[in-house]
């Protein structure tokens, strides 16, 4: 394991893998970065894990101290989901027990690294039974033909075998299986195919090919392990469907030292927890821990476009459970910002109020400009706040429990809005 800030990172790559090498350092032993890497590992379904305790000519190849970081990591890995743990004492330095076996640890029976890697039975790994077919893009060059192309996510798909497209319940039979090379009898994990089918049925990108009697679940709720932050609206890419939406709730963070479950308002970089979600369409999914294909799915930034997490999908969840009243922390980081008063005064202070929304507007903040000189413009601030808004009052009457007063005559639409940031108003 690396520098923190890279953890995610090494989730990424690892998303895609049978075996991980957890390599630990003989001197230190494990490590936090140990524990965590290792319980990502656990939540991607890793079964194969291979503990490569390195730099043992540093400590004199001594089997104590092997033993000794073995039974640590026993320790911890009782609370995870592998099953299939090899330890193994190294020097990548010297080449002890990475490609022959080391001569100055004869305590050590095992096979050396590039042998145990060249042995590990994989094949079975892959579920062949829950058939997926995630639709990446519709192919028509002509009249004549449409298939339907992607990559076969689980089980297996033959020719004549009777399918239905989600969410749209339609049912057809496949007609041909196209490849490159030509036409195939069947498809299976992880081959690129383009299906064709003898109904013209509506099927768009981001839907789902399933087999008729392997439904997975459809739902706009469900619950997951990622790191969010509640109430924010995220784009959520599963397969190869996006729908927008957010977090309804975080139950818990996990600690990775302790793998104990703690309270928390939001996740943070490299924090792991289960949260419910929300998505504004129905999504066609199965748990993480019955197809990891279709199990997972990455979280987008709407503005930014950047991708700022990822999660695993473990149960799916009745909507009307969780309708819950919307809290002012939820509508706070919906918008980004802090809901209050904010009084626009001097000359030309309306013009100021509405260039300033326009500005907040376009940056995905929510404001109204409150004008008049009505005596319930306190009241009506009081409203606008409530609903999470940023009021920019500019009146002649200024609300007195304004939280903040900015002057047209002494400032530009850019030094209050970097004042906003300063001030902590917006994120």
């Amino acid at each position: 394991p690396g520098h923190e800030q890279y953890t995610r990172n090494m989730a990424t790559g690892a998303s895609t893998c049978d075996l991980a090498i957890i390599l630990i350092d003989a001197r230190y032993g494990v490590k936090t970065q140990t524990k965590r890497h290792s319980y990502i590992a656990s939540l991607l379904g890793i079964k194969h894990i291979i503990v490569a305790i390195n730099k043992m000519d540093l400590m004199h190849y001594d089997e104590t101290v092997f033993n000794t970081i073995k039974s640590e990591y026993l320790s911890f890995s009782e609370q995870l989901q592998l099953t299939n743990i090899i330890f193994m004492p190294i020097s990548a330095l010297k080449g002890d027990n990475v490609v022959h076996q080391s001569t100055e640890m004869p305590w050590f029976s095992g096979q050396p690294l590039m042998a145990t890697l060249e042995s590990i039975e994989i094949a079975n790994d892959r579920n062949f039974t829950d058939a997926r077919f995630p639709v990446q893009y519709v192919n028509r060059p002509n009249l004549d033909f449409r298939g339907f192309c992607g990559t076969v996510a689980s089980g297996i798909f033959n020719t004549g075998d009777k399918i239905t497209a989600l969410p749209s319940g339609k049912s057809s039979t496949i007609k041909s299986i196209v490849t490159y090379d030509g036409e195939l009898e069947k498809a299976f994990p992880p081959m690129s195919v383009t299906m064709t089918l003898t109904d013209e049925i509506d099927i768009s990108r981001g839907d789902m090919i399933v087999l008729s009697d392997q439904s997975p679940s459809i739902s706009d709720h469900f619950k997951a392990e990622t790191a969010l932050i509640p109430g924010k609206q995220y784009i959520f890419k599963c397969a190869s469907r996006s729908v927008s939406g957010s977090i309804s709730s975080i139950h818990h963070r996990t600690d990775v030292n302790t793998l104990a479950q703690i309270k928390a308002k939001q996740l943070n970089l490299n924090e792991i927890g289960t949260c419910s979600l929300a998505v504004n369409a129905p999504i066609v999914f199965d748990t993480y821990k019955t197809n990891q294909s279709t199990g997972a799915f990455v979280i987008i930034d709407r503005l930014s476009n950047v991708t700022v997490g990822a999660g695993m999908i473990t149960e799916s969840i009745d909507s009307n459970d969780q309708l819950q009243p919307v809290s002012m922390a939820e509508k706070s980081a919906r918008f980004s910002q802090q809901a209050m008063t904010i009084n626009i005064t001097g000359n030309n202070h309306a013009n100021l109020a509405y260039q300033l929304e326009r500005r907040l507007f376009d940056t995905g903040h929510a404001a109204t400009v409150l004008e008049g000189d009505s005596a319930q413009n306190a009241y009506y601030a009081q409203l606008i706040n409530q609903s999470g808004l940023i009021c920019l009052c500019a009146s002649q009457a200024p609300v007195q429990h304004s939280q903040l007063e900015i002057s047209a005559t002494t400032e530009t639409v850019k030094t209050a809005f970097d004042r906003l940031k300063t001030e902590n108003v917006i994120n």
